[in-house]
């Protein structure tokens, strides 16, 4: 693996960051070869890019800079590697409109902390080829990631506009005075993000729905859901709101956003660690299922 990149200290800084993420990483679970000697760095991006055949972009998020690396990037890598963008809100068609090969650009967007949040959004450009899109989630699956394939280019993709929809909503309550702060992520980290953290929406509906499955909660409990769907709001973020979400230090105390991070990361290494056992003991199932 090779790593470039032109900021000063940016190896150093590369390194550091990756001995922290190293430690967490054993406790998920290695690769049986996993070595950071296997890692090597130069700020030479032209160097970094004569001999890839998978190559992933971090650059910032701009339009104009995307454009103009990505033009880069397309001249100097093998004319059959493939070359995805981690960008959040960029559209691949934009991304790849100067490129002389783009059929072979997607989008691979994934979630912090990268290395430890399995799951990969892969997109396609206008330009951009099947052949590509299935290169790509092959490769994200062959390294451990959930990948997802978006049919269609969204703005801001499907997770972050899933977060954008939930947070629009606790805003709203906050707004009008129905909860504090701390009581809404109260409400949401020790009620529906328990389960949210264990299966997707959809499956829980099905759970809902008891011994009917999800034939009886769309029978009977979806135009009830449908109607208070209508009346979420559409909060104003005013600065009076803002200033009113900023009392969430109050709810941080002493911690430190570090530290905070931190506590989120061993817990995320306990919820990983517990969801890979019950994947294992699925495919168990399905292979006793099977025989």
């Amino acid at each position: 693996m090779i790593a470039t990149n032109p900021a000063p200290n940016a190896e150093s800084k590369l390194r550091q960051n990756i001995d922290v993420a190293w430690n967490q990483l054993t406790l998920i679970g290695l690769s049986p070869r996993a070595t950071r000697n296997r890692l090597t760095f130069t700020p030479d991006m032209k160097e970094a890019l004569s001999e890839p055949d998978f190559v992933q972009e971090n650059g910032p998020e701009r339009p104009d800079f995307k454009i103009k690396l990505f033009a880069k990037i397309d001249s100097a890598t093998p004319p059959d590697s493939i070359i995805a963008s981690s960008s959040s809100g960029i559209t691949m068609s934009v991304i790849q409109s100067c490129c002389k090969r783009p059929e072979r650009c997607v989008i691979g967007h994934p979630f912090n902390p990268p290395h430890m949040i399995p799951l990969v959004e892969v997109v396609r450009g206008s330009k951009t080829s099947g052949e590509a899109i299935k290169r790509a989630m092959d490769f994200y699956a062959s390294i451990g990631k959930k990948p997802i394939h978006l049919r269609k280019e969204f703005r801001g993709h499907v997770a972050v506009r899933l977060q954008a929809a939930h947070y629009r909503e606790v805003a709203y309550l906050i707004e009008q005075g129905v909860l504090s702060v701390e009581d809404v992520d109260v409400a949401v980290s020790w009620g529906p993000r328990l389960r949210w953290g264990l299966m997707g929406p959809n499956l829980l509906w099905h759970i809902g729905g008891g011994e009917g499955g999800i034939h009886h909660f769309m029978e009977t409990l979806m135009d009830p859901l449908t109607a208070l769907m209508k009346d979420l709001g559409n909060p104003e973020f005013t600065s009076e709101l803002k200033q009113t979400i900023i009392g969430v230090i109050q709810e941080a105390g002493n911690r430190s956003v570090e530290t905070i991070a931190q506590e989120e990361n061993e817990m995320l290494i306990g919820l990983l660690n517990l969801r890979s056992k019950d994947t294992s003991k699925s495919v168990s199932a399905k292979k006793v299922g099977q025989a």
